[in-house]
């Protein structure tokens, strides 16, 4: 069985130079902040889509001809995985040739790497935990931060059921908290897990399929995307006609993250924290 595990914003951070935060309706800020809060931005594109296409590639060709045939496909947010050579001249690339699209990246593990990342036009970045020098050291002003997994017990602290079932039981006392899940989610899952009030999927293979990468069949990861991008197009309509009727929406967290951030649920295997 699965099991899904969370890390949340911690309650205090010391005082830092950069300023903060947004609300689900305004954008709170300081005098010196922005007038568009750059996090904000990324965090609607990423609740608008439904879906974050996740790339990681063995050589900077096959990650940029692999992100093409998925923005093409119909993904609109798409994260690269800071360990793909070149990740960095890979991202001003697609940046520059899909103005409209929102990038991010992955596995951040370093201050150094998040700098990078928001220089070369990441608008969001995931760590498979919540990094301290992320927070301390990083104007997330200029960029969402998604902390990712540590254990199930800083959301909940009882057991719960894995998969979907899993963000499900978290919504009903954490309905305030947008929520990404990753690691293991397939095509036809993209839907259930934004009905019970994911934010959104991250999708690897589901997008980028292992074999598809290997042969550099463009073709199928193209039309991997497409039906990956309606998918959750689709999720994320019905779940704002439900909210239309009535029923519980979710908003994005103000706090002290500084920008709106997302808190990630990573769906791994007994042995996998990673």
């Amino acid at each position: 069985m699965a099991i899904a595990s969370f890390s949340l914003p911690l309650t205090y951070f010391p005082q830092r130079p950069f300023s903060y935060c947004c609300s689900s309706s305004s954008l709170k800020q300081s005098n010196s902040a922005p007038s568009n809060c750059i996090a904000n931005k990324a965090l609607q594109e990423i609740q608008n889509s439904g879906v974050i296409a996740c790339l990681r590639a063995q050589n900077a060709d096959l990650a940029t001809r692999a992100a093409r045939a998925a923005l093409d496909g119909g993904i609109s947010v798409l994260e690269i995985v800071v360990s793909t050579p070149d990740a960095f001249e890979v991202l001003r690339n697609l940046v520059h040739d899909y103005p409209a699209k929102t990038f991010g990246v992955g596995t951040v593990l370093q201050a150094k790497d998040a700098k990078d990342s928001i220089k070369s036009g990441a608008k969001f970045l995931m760590s498979p935990a919540t990094v301290m020098d992320i927070l301390v050291g990083v104007s997330v002003g200029n960029a969402l931060y998604i902390p990712g997994v540590m254990t199930p017990t800083e959301v909940y602290p009882v057991s719960a059921l894995g998969g979907v079932g899993y963000i499900s039981a978290l919504k009903r006392p954490f309905p305030h908290i947008p929520m990404v899940a990753s690691q293991g989610v397939t095509l036809d899952l993209i839907g259930q897990y934004i009905g019970q009030g994911a934010t959104a999927v991250v999708l690897s293979d589901a997008i980028f399929d292992k074999e598809a990468m290997i042969q550099r069949n463009f073709d199928k990861i193209y039309q991997l995307a497409s039906v990956a991008a309606l998918q959750g197009k689709q999720a994320v309509e019905r779940k704002d006609s439900c909210a239309g009727f009535g029923m519980e929406s979710f908003t994005p967290l103000s706090g002290p993250l500084g920008e709106s951030s997302l808190v990630e649920s990573r769906l791994v295997g007994p042995m996998d924290f990673g």
